[in-house]
């Protein structure tokens, strides 16, 4: 069934209004709610963004607002640039009620405004890394707030993008997109098999460094200049042996108390501060 937001949108007006919306049962509002649903979202390639600063975080990254969604009565002058922004791009801009709000995020305190943007999801075969880029790739991440944590995590070291590898998440998930608190429109991202991957590595002449538990350096020990791809596994299995092989090197990060791993997002956090420690420079 072809859906609302999926039909070509007509010319902006020279004066565009805003359109009150005050049922849960608009036709608009139904297909931004279905939204919550993974295939639905593929089927569009849309997906939803909660909040105001995540909202004018995509439109200062130079991404077009589809949907503009924001309670009746909001006057701030953030939300009306996100308006101008929305209207300009061709997008639509919706005044809804707070019932309805709550409804599309499933909060009893919802966020004001709501966007819909156009997902961007690139072919792992297709990704080049640049000569001091740093990217991550993730095997099989399940947890929704480990990747958004981990997108969020690549964003402030200023790595470039994420290769999402096998069965993974999804990042345009809504707890997936709030745990990047907007940092999902500053990285790039890109998915394929375990196979896309080990293909790619083999054109790939940088460093892969992965964390095992054969690993026989220490994170701290490696040079990591050049292009560099940390290769994180699975939340419960860790790297398999196929991709573990791939690795230029494989670390490890010493533990000193009773805890034998740590959390995903942790670790990567912890190997991401460490690659890009020559790259970063305190004001």
């Amino acid at each position: 069934m072809k859906r609302r937001f999926e039909r070509p949108r007509p010319p902006v007006p020279a004066q565009p209004v805003s359109r009150v919306v005050t049922s849960l049962t608009n036709p608009l509002v139904k297909d931004i709610r279905a939204l919550e649903m993974r295939k639905v979202r593929q089927e569009a390639g849309l997906f939803v963004a909660e909040g105001l600063k995540l909202v004018a975080d995509a439109i200062e990254a130079g991404w077009p607002i589809r949907i503009l969604v924001h309670r009746t009565g909001e006057d701030k002058p953030m939300l009306a640039r996100a308006v101008r922004a929305t209207r300009q791009a061709g997008g639509e801009v919706l005044e809804v009620t707070g019932e309805i709000l709550e409804k599309l995020s499933r909060r009893d305190n919802p966020q004001t405004v709501i966007g819909v943007f156009g997902q961007r999801l690139e072919r792992l075969a297709e990704v080049e890394i640049g000569r001091d880029e740093i990217w991550i790739g993730l095997d099989r991440v399940r947890d929704p707030g480990n990747l958004g944590t981990i997108v969020r995590t690549a964003d402030a070291v200023g790595a470039t993008g994420i290769m999402l590898i096998g069965d993974t998440t999804d990042p345009f998930g809504i707890e997936a997109v709030r745990a990047t608190m907007g940092s999902i429109f500053n990285v790039r991202l890109a998915a394929g098999s375990a196979q896309d991957f080990l293909a790619w590595r083999r054109r790939f002449g940088g460093l892969v460094v992965g964390t095992h538990l054969a690993g026989t350096h220490d994170y701290r020990e490696v040079d990591y200049a050049g292009p560099c791809l940390l290769l994180m596994g699975n939340e419960q299995q860790g790297l398999p042996d196929d991709l573990a092989a791939a690795c230029s090197r494989l670390v490890k990060i010493p533990m000193r108390g009773k805890a034998d791993s740590l959390n995903l997002a942790v670790a990567t956090a912890v190997m991401l501060f460490e690659i890009a420690r020559p790259r970063l420079a305190l004001d």
